[in-house]
């Protein structure tokens, strides 16, 4: 029997989760999963090393080559058979979202916000309670800001990690 794959971790909800032809005709959708969206994300978007992208996805860099494979022949069958493409599912875990206050500068993590959850708007910093921060990502800073990005639970982008699955 074989072993259950680890879950990857996936930075961020996809901000679209349907790409279709100009006709779908009778053809199949093409299922990308979560974590080979992430793959693709991480190596061909980026330019990663694969070795990095499969600490950065906390996989073995086996499994994390088995994902990115299929990604990239699920892509290219849509695009080769002029099939949509819908992403969707998968075996994977959102990644905390890491957070500095502008006031205090402390740094601390939260889970990727969920269904009733606090958006990262909505989080004040635990060591002075200002509501001023800015989201990490990779050292990375980003100013937090409720409504302003157009922010919709589950959507991602913002403050929110999407939802934790």
């Amino acid at each position: 029997m074989p072993r259950r794959r680890c879950h990857g971790l996936v930075y961020d909800e996809p901000l679209c989760r349907r790409f279709s032809t100009q006709s779908d005709g009778d053809n199949q959708p093409v299922i990308l999963q979560l974590e080979e969206l992430e793959a693709l994300r991480l190596k061909d978007v980026k330019g990663w090393e694969q070795a990095i992208c499969a600490a950065v996805m906390g996989l073995t860099r086996p499994t994390y080559q088995r994902i990115l494979q299929s990604a990239r022949h699920k892509v290219a069958t849509a695009l080769v058979e002029g099939r949509a493409i819908i992403i969707e599912g998968g075996n994977y875990v959102m990644k905390n979202r890491v957070f500095e206050c502008v006031d205090c500068k402390h740094v601390w993590e939260e889970p990727p916000c969920t269904e009733g959850g606090k958006h990262g708007y909505e989080i004040a910093c635990p060591k002075c309670g200002s509501m001023q921060k800015m989201k990490l990502d990779n050292g990375v800073k980003h100013t937090c800001g409720g409504g302003q990005h157009g922010h919709e639970h589950g959507h991602g982008g913002g403050c929110c990690g999407g939802h934790d699955h």
